[in-house]
């Protein structure tokens, strides 16, 4: 009878055991960490460092809190209740996505990661305890973050992965160190070239796709945004350039959510807009011309499959709120 009943408690355990296994490693795989000494976020996926993002942190070394924490909260245009600003609102200066951490005690609700409606306030000492990012940049994040993911806040001159490896990460060497905002030309590569190109992209300039090469069509786009903005138009995006396109990305255009229904033979500024927003996440249009052709049409087939919504190449209310989301 005791062998018996052994036997039944040790399979009921190795099952718990094995069933907790793969959680506990998904869980792990995925970790951010916020280093306010340089200001700036370490994103980890599959314990490698993946992508790294400039942050406003707070006024002071004590509101913005230190420790191992997790998100807890995720809210797409989060209210400004202080103020009484309603989410999506341009003056919000939550912006439009919240992550909230349960920092001190808290529930997600007091400490957060969220975008920001200033985008010249990034990478400086300017919250209330809050971690900035620029709007498109968190919009990024918060895609890829679960609740529960692991958030690691601390003030330190070690690189990112020294830190993962003192709070118990193994990561591995390779990773992506080139923060957002680098300075980039043709012949640059990676991550924060193909950022570069879906900023221009969803401005309407053609970078000829997002492979995170930096080559001709993209110096030829980054020359127009300059000339746009009165910049020098040297095709080299340093400071001035990614202040620019941030500050201009931070303010999506909201055309296409006003508009009525879009088909073939549509044409104007929501169609534009709409070209920007399917090209942007790898629809490709073949141009921003604003005028909705047989391209564009196949482009929104293609979104339209891949959201499991009537495949009829028209652009209604609630294809409108798959392509915005």
């Amino acid at each position: 009878m005791l062998k018996k009943w052994l036997i039944v408690f040790c399979s009921v355990f190795l099952l718990f055991f094995w069933a907790g296994i793969p959680g506990a490693s998904a869980a792990a795989t995925k970790f951010i960490i916020i280093n306010k000494s340089s200001n700036k976020l370490a994103y980890y996926e599959d314990s490698k460092l993946k992508r790294v993002f400039k942050v406003g942190t707070g006024r002071s070394q004590s509101l913005t809190p230190e420790g191992k924490f997790k998100i807890v909260q995720k809210i797409i245009n989060r209210p400004y209740y202080k103020g009484n600003i309603p989410g999506g609102d341009p003056r919000n200066p939550l912006g439009n996505r919240w992550m909230g951490f349960n920092a001190r005690g808290t529930s997600g609700s007091t400490y957060g990661i969220h975008g920001n409606n200033n985008p010249g306030s990034i990478g400086g000492y300017v919250s209330s305890g809050c971690v900035r990012m620029y709007d498109n940049e968190v919009e990024w994040l918060y895609s890829q973050v679960p609740i529960n993911t692991v958030v690691i806040i601390t003030s330190s001159g070690k690189s990112f992965d020294a830190i993962a490896k003192s709070y118990g990460y193994n990561v591995k060497p390779g990773g992506n160190t080139g923060t957002t905002g680098d300075t980039l030309k043709i012949g640059s590569r990676g991550d924060a070239v193909a950022d570069l190109q879906r900023k221009l992209t969803k401005l309407g300039f053609n970078t000829g796709g997002i492979d995170g090469v930096f080559g001709p069509a993209t110096d030829k786009a980054v020359r127009a945004f300059q000339k746009s903005k009165r910049l020098t138009a040297d095709g080299i995006v340093g400071p001035k350039t990614w202040s620019a396109l941030n500050g201009s990305s931070s303010q999506p255009g909201t055309t296409l959510a006003n508009s009525g229904t879009l088909r073939k033979g549509s044409k104007g500024s929501a169609v534009k807009e709409l070209q920007q927003r399917l090209t942007a996440r790898g629809y490709n249009t073949r141009g921003t011309d604003g005028i909705f052709g047989a391209n564009t049409e196949k482009a929104v087939i293609a979104l339209q499959k891949a959201s499991r919504l009537t495949t009829d190449g028209g652009v209604g209310p609630a294809k409108k709120k798959a392509i915005l989301k």
